[in-house]
């Protein structure tokens, strides 16, 4: 019987091997040797590799805090900013050498594997679905101009963030994010 602590370890295995060396680069023998597991145990927990991303893009998913964008103690636009200060926070604490594991994913194989890329969609959708959320909130306290549409400024602001992390991790510096946080905050969240 497959252990389940194993399942576990072999998730976080390659939830750090997938983000730190993407998909195509991270094999399964990386992954298990990272979770010091033998090769054979990942076939008693995930039929494939690609079945394992999608579990690994799941839990990566738990791990985005979407949740602090709609905490009703702290004000939205607040919530806005703090959730991305998060996020640059930690890809400044990893050098600038990692992106979004869904923004990674979606470049280097949406393309090619229709689960993953449904995996990746429906990432995006949840985090734009709460930050569209915190956006209206925002709207109703008066601190967001009232004509922007929240759904398609949740899904520009995702789009520009992804944009930054490109530009930060081929830069190998914060500028793109001084740019995000300059235009998103001070232009259009106003």
């Amino acid at each position: 019987m497959a252990r389940p602590s194993m399942r576990k370890e072999i998730v976080e295995a390659a939830l750090e091997q997938f983000h730190a060396r993407g998909f195509n680069a991270a094999g399964v023998k990386d992954i298990t040797d990272r979770a010091g597991v033998p090769k054979g145990s990942f076939y008693n927990h995930f039929e494939s590799k690609e079945a394992l991303a999608i579990v690994a893009l799941e839990e990566y998913g738990l791990t985005r805090r979407l949740q602090d964008l709609a905490d009703p103690g702290v004000e939205p636009l607040t919530r806005i900013r703090r959730h991305f200060e998060f996020f640059r926070d930690e890809i400044l604490g990893y050098g600038i050498t990692r992106g979004c594991l869904l923004g990674n994913f979606g470049a280097e194989i949406a393309d090619h594997n229709e689960a993953i890329r449904g995996a990746v969609r429906a990432g995006f959708e949840a985090w734009g679905t709460a930050l569209a959320s915190a956006i209206r909130e925002a709207q109703q306290a008066g601190a967001v101009r009232a004509d922007l549409d929240p759904e398609a400024t949740a899904r520009f602001i995702l789009s520009a963030w992804e944009g930054a992390l490109l530009l930060a991790r081929t830069d190998r510096s914060a500028g793109a994010f001084d740019t995000f946080f300059a235009v998103t905050f001070g232009t259009l969240l106003v």
